[in-house]
């Protein structure tokens, strides 16, 4: 489902897609110049550190996690949130299984079959 411009995405009509060991995640609202991103976590799974042009805001939604960016590591826990500035190599563990929120600007052309970022 194409949900590009789409005004509202309904949590039960959307799917999980894997994203990594341990990891998946649902591509929520998004349009050119925004997109908004669930990704769950199993305990232990690594977001392995990786940069990309976007600017990404995140908020744990549940769960503690060892978040590192630009060499700097932090232990975030629920209602926590980060800033990823653009080309900032950054990547994350899960301490325990837990969810992040991902907002990033542009959208990630990546996440929905187009070309990578």
């Amino acid at each position: 489902m194409n949900r590009k411009d789409q005004t509202f995405a309904f949590d039960s009509n959307l799917d999980w897609e894997p994203a990594g060991e341990g990891i998946r995640r649902k591509v929520l609202t998004y349009d050119a110049g925004v997109m908004m991103v669930r990704v769950a976590f199993e305990a232990g799974a690594l977001g392995a550190l990786h940069s990309h042009s976007h600017i990404q805001c995140s908020l744990v939604e549940e769960g503690v996690f060892d978040i590192t960016i630009a060499g700097r590591t932090e232990r975030l826990r629920r209602g926590d949130s980060f800033l990823v500035p653009s080309n900032a190599v950054h990547g994350a563990v899960a301490v325990e299984a837990g969810i992040l929120v991902d907002v990033f600007t542009p959208m990630r052309e990546d996440f929905v079959g187009g070309p990578p970022a």
